[in-house]
């Protein structure tokens, strides 16, 4: 038992069996995304020169009798002209992006207008290749229309390169709230989960020191045995995870049976669960404080025996847990202030798991003593 407890702690402790892998996942989520971002540029780049294409064939080509030779072609030149002048505008607009903003929109505008330049000129020469006249001079209406036609395309490119780009940003920075809010849930369900009672553990290790000093060794090694193990599950097992209600009673009689050598036959704990609860999942460790905070404060000093039961039944989807006893009960008036820590935790700890979804109510029996009853959502592995 405890070799295998050495172990796995030092396999714990080791920082090389961790923190690579959890950098590697990060670098591997960071190429993945950038993946993305770069498929939907070309995906974008790609259909917008071809919509492009499309609408010039249909508004401009079509209707100004082009002779086919000439107008297919010039329109190939012009699209491909325009979709690599973009690809040109975007690594100047990747380099200028961390600039002051005085300084960067200066600068937009003067790549747009010099890049509207250029490819009028391209398709100028292109087109009057293509006729074979080179020595055809631009009128300054052609000059004037074909600039401004060059200028409004690479103005919407520019315009939808910044709203796709700004929308992306968003997403990123939606992503890594929503990342910090659940690492921050994941954060407090595990502090919440490892917040053992200190006074459960010096009871027990006091009893133990009791039994070893009474002689009896074999019992005092079976306690020991059973609190290492439920020290090494609540400190092991996933705080995240669900676990089923088999496995949660099991780890709820393990706990019993070491506050049993406390208070021997004074103590008495039933633990029933119906046929179809048995495979229901519930938050590991959720019982435990709650019967340990039962013990603790239940217990009268003149009774002669302590009855906690605990039911797990199904009612209208909803799987209900109930916990009672004999002991003195819940004050009237009882507020969540005052909850005691086992109390507290479980609260915590069932509104950031089931949020909105859950139901916890402290009453008194009908003959005395507590009644805790909580509800949940049924879950099962198979969903």
């Amino acid at each position: 038992m405890f070799v295998y407890q050495k172990g796995l702690m030092a396999h714990r402790l080791n920082p090389f069996c961790v923190i690579p892998i959890f950098n590697l996942a990060k670098v591997n989520d960071r190429v993945t995304a950038k993946n993305r971002q770069l498929n939907l540029f070309w995906l974008c780049q790609t259909s917008g020169w071809l919509v492009y294409a499309l609408l010039t064939e249909v508004m401009i080509k079509l209707p100004s009798a082009e002779p086919w030779h000439i107008h297919i072609p010039h329109l190939f030149l012009d699209t491909c002209a325009g979709f690599l002048m973009t690809l040109f505008l975007r690594e100047i607009f990747k380099t200028i992006e961390h600039f002051p903003t005085a300084l960067s929109i200066p600068i937009h505008i003067f790549c747009i207008v010099i890049a509207c330049l250029l490819w009028t000129q391209f398709k100028w020469s292109s087109l009057t290749w293509l006729y074979q006249d080179p020595n055809a001079k631009m009128t300054w209406f052609d000059f004037g229309t074909w600039n401004l036609a060059s200028l409004t395309m690479l103005s919407t490119w520019s315009g939808f390169y910044y709203a796709i780009k700004a929308y992306l940003k968003g997403v990123e920075q939606q992503k890594k709230a929503a990342e910090a809010i659940n690492l921050a849930k994941e954060s407090q369900l595990k502090m919440l989960r490892y917040q053992l009672n200190p006074h459960f553990m010096f009871n027990s290790i006091n009893a133990i020191c009791t039994l070893i000093l009474q002689k009896n060794n074999l019992h005092a090694v079976d306690m020991l045995e059973k609190l290492c193990d439920l020290l090494r599950y609540s400190l092991y097992t996933d705080p995240l995870a669900k676990v089923t209600v088999d496995e949660e009673i099991q780890v709820l009689n393990n706990y019993c049976e070491i506050e049993k050598c406390r208070f021997k036959d004074k103590l008495k704990v039933t633990i029933k669960a119906t046929p179809e609860t048995q495979k229901c999942l519930v938050p590991s460790l959720l019982l435990q404080p709650l019967v340990e905070n039962s013990i603790k404060h239940g217990i009268q000093l003149d009774q002669k025996q302590y009855a906690i039961n605990v039911d797990f039944t199904i009612l209208n989807e909803q799987l209900v847990i109930q916990v009672s006893d004999n002991g003195c009960g819940f004050k009237e008036n009882l507020t969540t202030s005052d909850f005691g820590i086992g109390l507290k935790n479980s609260e915590d700890r069932l509104n950031i798991i089931y949020p909105k979804q859950y139901q916890l109510s402290l009453n008194n029996g009908p003959h005395g003593g507590a009644l805790l009853i909580i509800k949940i959502p049924v879950q099962t592995n198979t969903g």
